[in-house]
């Protein structure tokens, strides 16, 4: 684990119960609590986890180490930061939530128990009354021979991100869905020479009048393969033979990284991505969601700032349970102990967690 661990304890958070599965999980075995736990250390994860921690919470990020843009050289469009290579985004915000007293914790998390217990691959497990979800997305290319090999270098997805770098290039743009059209028209403004290949798409009557309009050049026929040599991009291969081209645009499948929290029941989209509120919070109490697994279409400058966002939501959260205890706990001791004055503690103090009442 980074720097910033706490001490192993055994007690439930001191403004939220866990719920009846992470009590059997405390009861059988040491688990590390947390205020918060971040799941994904990304730039939204944290971003995230540097404001909780300045605010003097004791927070933990998990991550695996597999971010989406690490084939990428470089990251644009971040003010202050553009051309940085991603990895030295990271490198920099793990040492800011580490000065803060952050943890990081660097393992795959296996699963997250309501409550929540999340346990993680090497077999131990942390457990906190709130959660920041900030596990981004994958990106499912099209199964072209080169397309995955080439992927963050000369095969690209989004024109606001590397078009300048490629500007008044001979480009592409492989067809797999009428998403690509779009594409191919916002890479017409960084080129003059733009072909679309059709590939698995078929175009319609509006979408061939449109590309036509702008002068981008549309290449029948399926796509087998890329033409690298010398480590470049030469061109696409086709059925129809070989079209000389030096980066290609392709829009992925976007598939948010959701499977470890099938048991919180937040709500989503059909696509998979977590449904949040203005705050970042998620249909499930107590868990706040920020970055891709929200937005597909959130850039690295954008995942930072909504993660900032959310979890100054998840602190007020915190301030006002704790203010409601405090002045719960003031009129226990002014008017004595009854019932019913129980009762408020544990509603405001438990909510939606309540356990044992």
């Amino acid at each position: 684990m980074g720097s910033g661990d706490r001490e192993v304890r055994d007690v439930v958070p001191r403004d939220a119960a866990l719920s009846d599965v992470t009590m059997r999980d405390v009861a059988a075995r040491e688990v590390t609590v947390r205020d918060v736990i971040v799941l994904g250390g990304g730039a939204a994860g944290l971003s995230g986890a540097l404001l909780l921690a300045r605010a003097g919470l004791d927070v933990a990020v998990l991550d695996a180490g597999s971010p989406r843009n690490a084939p990428a050289a470089h990251m644009h469009g971040f003010l202050t930061r553009d051309g940085m290579p991603p990895a030295e985004l990271v490198e920099r915000g793990r040492a800011e939530v580490a000065a803060y007293g952050g943890a990081l914790v660097d393992t795959e998390v296996a699963e997250v128990l309501p409550g929540f217990v999340v346990r993680l691959a090497d077999g131990t497990s942390q457990s906190a009354p709130r959660l920041l979800v900030t596990t981004g997305m994958r990106d499912e290319l099209p199964e072209v021979a080169g397309v995955a090999q080439r992927w963050g270098r000369d095969v690209l997805q989004c024109p606001y991100c590397h078009g300048h770098e490629v500007r008044d290039q001979p480009l592409g743009v492989l067809a797999t869905g009428p998403v690509s059209t779009h594409q191919a028209l916002m890479v017409r403004q960084w080129s003059d020479d733009v072909v679309l290949f059709e590939h698995t798409h078929t175009l319609s009557h509006d979408e061939r009048e449109q590309l036509a309009a702008v002068g981008v050049r549309v290449m029948p026929g399926t796509v087998t393969e890329l033409v690298v040599r010398d480590d470049v991009l030469r061109g696409v291969e086709t059925e129809g033979g070989s079209t000389p081209r030096s980066a290609v645009f392709v829009a992925p499948r976007f598939v948010p990284n959701t499977a470890v929290l099938a048991g919180l029941d937040c709500r989503a989209t059909e696509q998979g991505f977590l449904i949040v509120d203005e705050s970042g919070a998620t249909s499930a109490p107590g868990v706040w969601a920020a970055g891709n697994v929200v937005n597909p279409r959130a850039q690295v400058i954008t995942a930072a700032g909504s993660g900032a966002a959310a979890a100054m939501a998840l602190h007020q959260d915190v301030v006002l349970a704790r203010t409601g205890a405090a002045v719960s706990a003031k009129r226990l001791h002014a008017n004595g102990f009854t019932a019913e004055l129980e009762r408020e503690v544990a509603e405001i103090v438990l909510g939606d967690r309540r356990y044992g009442l």
